[in-house]
């Protein structure tokens, strides 16, 4: 007779993850009023209109959603940001907050599930420090929003177990409207508009799952024989590419790196095998050009390279042996809703022909 671990361990199948990319459109158009008009409401104007830095602190998937939301918040918000992992925060970025200005700063913190213990302990510090909390989770009165002093949650209908995707990008979904939130305390006018660009994105969402499947099947045949991988990306990319690594370490048990563009060239070029993929994800946006060369330094050196682009992209894709494109318009801080689609396929694919089940539970 079988155990209950075992009976949990069979209801998650790699399959679940390409369910979960089939839903982000869905629910990006469901989640943004919503979410919206909870953040609204956690501030009065005058105390959004305080806040002048803001500290996104998470663990695994809730601290990549943090790295690819960064950029909105210092270009669209207009404040100073840190994206930190909870054990930095905690024993490192609390300690920096307190020497600065803490009655001035905003702490968000993010847990799906709403029971990562240090991103809790991170609360608590934070608020013990002076600052402002808010708790950012798909789970509601959960030992994250207790401990915080306001909570946005993200409710996901028919959530199944899986590695996380549904969940990132409600995470990210969050951040970004804060973001907008704060630039709109500080007067700007096309806060509105910038939801809408939000919001108009799912379509996007829609047409980039629908052109990349069937490419990350492919993927996922030319890579499955490698012992590691990297995924590259800059900016809010990196944010994306370390989300990316952690799918494909959750799906498959490889061993997959989300470095930046630049770094990877200073230090893992130096890598064996020559041969080991990697994706370089590009969106249209400042490192763009470096990511181009880089993709084609790392051809040069026998890299299996692939281009995750605009599908107009001609810079990095010719130097891929596959491009697994990007439909849609986004605004580079935006790009991230989109340009992490790739990765859940990608990883389910591999996780099938290696007849791995997700977090090691069939090795």
């Amino acid at each position: 007779m079988g155990t209950a671990a075992q009976a949990t361990t069979r209801e998650i199948e790699p399959a679940v993850m390409a369910r979960e990319i089939q839903a982000l459109a869905s629910d990006l158009r469901a989640l943004a009023g919503p979410l919206e008009e909870q953040v609204r409401a956690l501030l009065s104007p005058p105390a959004w209109a305080s806040i002048d830095e803001v500290y996104l602190v998470g663990s695994g998937d809730s601290h990549h959603a943090a790295c690819a939301a960064e950029m909105a918040f210092e270009e669209i918000g207009g404040v100073a940001c840190a994206a930190m992992s909870s054990q930095r925060f905690l024993e490192y970025g609390g300690a920096r907050m307190r020497r600065r200005s803490p009655q001035r700063a905003l702490v968000i913190a993010t847990s799906a599930s709403g029971g990562t213990p240090r991103v809790i302990q991170a609360v608590e510090r934070a608020r013990e420090g002076g600052a402002a909390t808010i708790a950012l989770t798909c789970t509601a009165d959960s030992a994250v929003t207790r401990a915080a002093d306001r909570a946005v949650v993200a409710t996901l209908p028919e959530k199944e177990r899986s590695p996380g995707i549904r969940t990132y990008q409600a995470s990210l979904l969050g951040m970004l409207l804060v973001a907008i939130r704060l630039s709109e305390a500080r007067g700007a006018a096309d806060a509105g508009a910038l939801r809408q660009e939000i919001v108009a994105l799912a379509d996007a969402v829609d047409a980039t799952r629908r052109a990349v499947e069937g490419r990350c099947r492919e993927a996922a045949e030319r890579v499955a024989d490698a012992p590691a991988m990297v995924m590259l990306g800059s900016g809010p990319s990196h944010g994306t590419a370390r989300f990316g690594a952690a799918k494909m370490v959750e799906a498959t048990g490889l061993l997959t790196v989300g470095e930046d563009v630049e770094e990877w060239w200073h230090v893992e070029r130096f890598a064996y095998p020559v041969d080991m993929p990697l994706f370089v994800i590009a969106p249209p946006g400042r490192a763009h050009r470096r990511a181009s060369e880089i993709a084609e330094a790392a051809r040069g050196l026998g890299r299996r390279v692939f281009a995750v682009v605009h599908e107009a992209d001609t810079e990095v894709s010719r130097h891929a042996i596959l491009t697994l494109p990007v439909a849609g318009e986004a605004r580079e801080a935006f790009s991230p809703l989109l340009y992490h689609l790739f990765a859940g396929y990608v990883a389910s694919h591999v996780a099938e022909r290696l007849g791995r089940l997700p977090f090691q539970k069939k090795r």
